[in-house]
C-alpha cells in the first residue's frame, strides 16, 4: 500500500491511498466467500459456487464492491497511522481508481477529514492567575438561617387577599379563542406567591385575590401544540394561607440542628459556606489558569467540530429551557441579551472549549499520561452518579456505542490540567495564594474521598474491555 498526505489547512488533511492487488485479493477471495454462501445455482452447493459463476451470476463490479467495503476502512486505518494523523471525525471518503483486467486490480481511494493540529506548546509550568476573594457576608448566613426557618414553618388559613409570599391553592385553565387548551387545566395546586418559574404574569394576577375570587389574564404557554403563543388564563385562588416561622432561639436551634445555641448554629452555617466558597474558589482558579495557558498559544480549530459542538450546545439548552417550562424569548429577557449576543458569546465559549481539547490532548500526549483500570472505572461511575443513571446500564450503554475512549480521553485532560494547574501561582484578589488541594486527578474540583475496600470494582465492566478502551485510547509514541 503507498499513501500520500495533502495538508488542506491546519486543521484538515486529504489522503491518497493505492492498493496493489496483493492487498485487495484476501478481501476479494473472503467477498466470493460471503457471496457463494448467499446465492442458490444450479449443479452446485451452497458456499461452492466458483468465482468464475459467481462473476456471470451477480457480476464482477458486486464483488468487487463487496471486497472494498471490507478492505477500505482497514486502509483507511493504516494510511492515518502511516501519516501520524489523528483524525477528529468521519472522513469523506471517495474511490477515485479501480481498474481492473485479467490478472489485476489497483485500487485508489482518497480521504478528507478534520484532524488534530500541531500546537507549539508554550511554557506551562509555574502560570500565573487571580481569582476573587471568599467573602462570607452576615447576609449569607441569614440567608442560610432563613431557609432552615422556613423548613420548620407552618402555615395557616387566612381570610385577606393574597400577598407576596403566601402559600395559596389554585385553579387554572387555558383557552385560546374561547376553547379550553388540552392538557393545559390544574386543579388544586399548592403554589407560594412570588416563587415565579410558571406562566408569565401568575403572580401579579394571584396578588389581591382572597379565597374563592378569580381572574383572567393572558399568558404564553411554555409546552405543548401552543409554546409560545397568546392565551387566556384563568385562575380561581380556593384558599389563601400564611408561613408562621418558628422563633429564632436555642430552642430552636435545638430542634433544627445538633447545637444548643444559635451562637453554634450560626458558627455551623458560617463554616460549611466557607467550605462551599473554596471550592468554587478552586474551580474558578482551575478556570482562570486554563484560560492563561490559552492565551499564550495559537490554536487553529476545525470549523466542522466547532460547528457540531455548537449545535449541539444549542440544543441542549433548548431543552433544558424547555424542561425548566422557560422559553429562548423569556430566557434572553432575564439574562439582558439580544439573540446576537446570545450565539456570540455561545461561539465564543465553544471555540474556548475546543481550544482546550485540543491543548490538553497535546499536553497529555507530551506528557505521556495514561488511565489504568481503576482511574477509568471510578470516572466510570462519577460519570453514571451526574447524569443520574444507574451504573451498570450507564457502562453498559458506553461500551455498547464504543465511547469509552471519549471517557478515557477526559481523563487525560482532566490530568494534564491538573498538572497544570497545580504547578501554577494562583492568587486571590487581596494577593493570598489559593491552595488548589480540592483539585482532583481527572480535573474536577471536590472534596478528597476516602479510600474504602471494595472501590476496585465499581462496576462490572469485564476487565478485558477496560484493558482494551484504555489501550486504544491511549496517547500512541511518537
Amino acid at each position: 500500500m503507498k499513501s500520500a498526505v495533502e495538508t488542506l489547512s491546519p486543521t484538515r488533511a486529504k489522503l491518497t491511498v493505492e492498493v496493489p492487488f496483493e492487498e485487495l485479493k484476501p478481501s476479494l477471495d473472503a467477498a466470493y466467500k460471503q457471496i457463494a454462501q448467499q446465492i442458490n445455482v444450479p449443479g452446485f452447493r451452497r458456499g461452492k459456487v466458483p468465482p468464475q459463476v459467481i462473476d456471470r451470476q451477480v457480476g464482477r463490479g458486486a464483488v468487487l464492491n463487496e471486497a472494498i467495503n471490507q478492505v477500505l476502512p482497514q486502509k483507511y486505518m493504516e494510511a492515518l497511522q502511516e501519516n501520524s494523523l489523528e483524525p477528529l471525525a468521519q472522513p469523506e471518503i471517495e474511490v477515485t481508481k479501480l481498474d481492473e483486467d485479467a490478472d489485476e486490480v489497483a485500487l485508489e481511494f482518497t480521504a478528507e477529514v478534520d484532524v488534530k493540529p500541531e500546537i507549539e506548546l508554550p511554557d506551562y509550568a509555574g502560570l500565573e492567575a487571580q481569582v476573587d476573594d471568599i467573602e462570607i457576608t452576615d447576609a449569607d448566613v441569614e440567608e442560610q438561617v432563613q431557609a432552615l426557618r422556613e423548613r420548620f414553618g407552618t402555615l395557616k388559613d387566612v381570610e385577606r387577599p393574597a400577598q407576596d409570599g403566601d402559600f395559596v391553592v389554585i385553579d387554572l385553565v387555558a383557552t385560546k379563542d374561547g376553547e379550553p387548551v388540552e392538557g393545559a387545566e390544574v386543579s388544586g395546586m399548592s403554589y407560594q406567591v412570588g416563587k415565579g418559574g410558571m406562566l408569565e404574569g401568575l403572580d401579579e394576577a394571584i396578588v389581591g385575590l382572597s379565597a374563592g375570587e378569580e381572574k383572567v389574564f393572558t399568558s404564553q404557554l411554555v409546552g405543548g401544540d401552543l409554546i409560545g403563543q397568546d392565551v387566556d388564563v384563568q385562575v380561581k385562588v380556593t384558599q389563601v394561607q400564611e408561613q408562621e416561622l418558628p422563633e429564632y432561639d436555642d430552642d430552636f436551634a435545638q430542634l433544627a440542628s445538633e447545637f444548643d445555641t444559635v451562637g453554634e448554629l450560626e458558627a455551623d452555617v458560617r463554616e460549611r459556606l466557607g467550605r462551599g466558597k473554596r471550592l468554587e474558589q478552586a474551580a474558578a482558579a482551575r478556570d482562570a489558569v486554563l484560560e492563561a495557558l490559552l492565551e499564550k498559544v495559537e490554536v487553529p480549530l476545525p470549523d466542522g467540530i466547532v460547528t457540531e459542538e455548537l449545535d449541539a450546545r444549542r440544543q441542549n439548552i433548548e431543552q433544558q429551557l424547555a424542561f425548566a417550562g422557560i422559553t429562548m424569548e423569556k430566557y434572553l429577557e432575564d439574562e439582558e441579551q439580544t439573540v446576537e449576543e446570545f450565539e456570540a458569546d455561545l461561539e465564543r465559549r465553544v471555540r474556548d472549549s475546543v481550544a482546550a481539547q485540543l491543548v490538553l490532548d497535546q499536553i497529555a500526549k507530551k506528557e505521556e499520561f495514561g488511565v489504568d483500570q481503576q482511574e477509568l472505572s471510578s470516572h466510570l461511575m462519577r460519570r453514571a452518579q451526574q447524569s443520574g443513571q444507574d451504573p451498570q446500564e450507564f457502562v453498559n450503554h458506553m461500551f455498547e456505542h464504543n465511547h469509552v475512549p471519549e471517557l478515557v480521553a477526559e481523563i487525560l485532560r482532566g490530568k494534564a490540567l491538573a498538572q497544570i494547574v497545580e504547578s501554577a501561582k494562583v492568587t486571590d484578589a487581596s494577593g493570598n495564594e489559593v491552595e488548589l488541594k480540592n483539585l482532583q486527578p481527572d480535573g474536577t474540583i471536590g472534596e478528597p474521598a476516602e479510600e474504602t475496600e471494595g472501590d476496585e470494582a465499581p462496576v462490572n465492566a469485564p476487565a478485558e474491555l477496560l484493558t482494551d478502551a484504555v489501550e486504544d485510547a491511549e496517547p500512541s509514541e511518537d
